[in-house]
């Protein structure tokens, strides 16, 4: 299975599906695809191999992914984390901004920094079709050894609240 995971933003990412229907249609993608798409329209796809669900919730996303064979992912930090941590088999695709996808090209400019560890990345429908043929080996070293945003502001939030009692 193939994992195809789109983000909860409220940007459509609309060439993410697209490509979707493309490598479904030409047969480039012959497995079953759990498509997440979020806010993305994926009314369109229709596809015997294809799944779509707007959300998953995270137990059910680590199950999916732990049953597959790649995942191809919009290039979130987060996400990207937690692809890295768990050893799986991916790929990213960063949402830009010249298509609306989102506000500015960072997660472009994140896909090129972690790009040098060893994290694929495509922003056209050709390179990807080269992941899916021949996926990239999962990573074998931590991508990150810093605590998560999300980690370092439990910490700071606490020591401020200690500090003002």
């Amino acid at each position: 299975m193939i994992v195809y995971t789109l983000g909860t933003i409220f940007f459509p990412f609309d060439r993410a599906v697209f490509w979707l229907q493309e490598l479904l249609e030409r047969e480039i993608i012959v497995e079953p695809v759990l498509l997440q798409h979020g806010a993305t329209n994926a009314d369109k796809l229709n596809h015997p191999l294809l799944t779509s669900v707007a959300s998953l919730t995270i137990s059910e996303m680590h199950d999916a992914i732990r049953q597959s064979s790649l995942v191809i992912s919009h290039a979130g930090q987060g996400s990207t984390r937690m692809l890295a941590e768990m050893g799986a088999c991916f790929v990213l695709i960063p949402r830009l901004r010249r298509y609306g996808e989102h506000v500015d090209d960072h997660q472009l400019l994140f896909a090129r920094a972690v790009e040098r560890f060893g994290v694929p990345h495509c922003t056209e429908l050709e390179q990807l079709i080269k992941y899916i043929k021949q996926p990239p080996v999962p990573l074998k070293n931590k991508l990150f050894n810093a605590p998560s945003l999300a980690e370092h502001l439990i910490v700071r939030y606490k020591l401020a609240e200690l500090q003002t009692k």
